[in-house]
């Protein structure tokens, strides 16, 4: 009966998980608990090495696309500094990724100047073409390439929303495109610690 106490008693001095903390009134649709879009596995537009660990402490904000995109990856990405913006000295607490379904033209030079033009902050992400479909899949991320034109150009059809984690990776929120700067903070600010 004795071992029955110590166990229970020793059970209780392992880590404790972080306290999830309910949301409100989000914009967003709340994905708290979700088993898709854990971990990944990139090069960032500076070269570096990237893993979703390494922004722990930090809310993340996880938005697919591709730098050639006419209208929602510009918009998105603004909206999303605009958000910083509003955010004000919270703003250092968040970091924006942009990972590129199009690594045959969204090379580490073309993201690093599309994507921190919206924000110097911001990170370009990307890998090679497989592991781009099969993080996508693990994502739930859609994206299609459309026939090349006579130039030689094409357009990719693709997902528009962001996945938004907070300061402990988990995913939390899934937010919509289109969605106004000052809801976007608004979302994140309940995840900012």
């Amino acid at each position: 009966m004795h071992k029955f106490w110590l166990l229970l008693a020793l059970a209780g001095c392992g880590p404790v998980a972080p306290t999830v903390v309910p949301l409100k009134n989000t914009v967003a649709e709340d994905v708290t608990g979700a088993k898709y879009a854990q971990a990944f596995d990139l090069t960032d537009h500076n070269g570096r090495h990237r893993a979703l660990s390494d922004f722990h402490g930090k809310v993340v904000a996880v938005f697919f696309g591709y730098t050639h995109c006419p209208d929602v990856c510009p918009t998105t990405l603004y909206d999303f500094a605009q958000a910083m913006t509003l955010l004000g000295k919270n703003a250092n607490k968040v970091q924006v990724l942009f990972i590129t379904l199009d690594p045959a033209r969204d090379t580490q030079d073309k993201l690093a100047q599309f994507v921190p033009a919206f924000n110097p902050n911001f990170l370009g992400l990307y890998t090679d073409v497989e592991h781009t479909s099969t993080l996508a899949k693990e994502f739930n991320v859609y994206y299609r390439q459309q026939p090349v034109d006579a130039s030689g150009n094409y357009a990719m059809d693709h997902s528009a929303f962001a996945y938004i984690y907070d300061a402990d990776g988990r995913l939390r929120l899934r937010m919509p495109y289109g969605e106004v700067p000052s809801d976007i903070a608004s979302d994140i600010r309940q995840l900012i610690r």
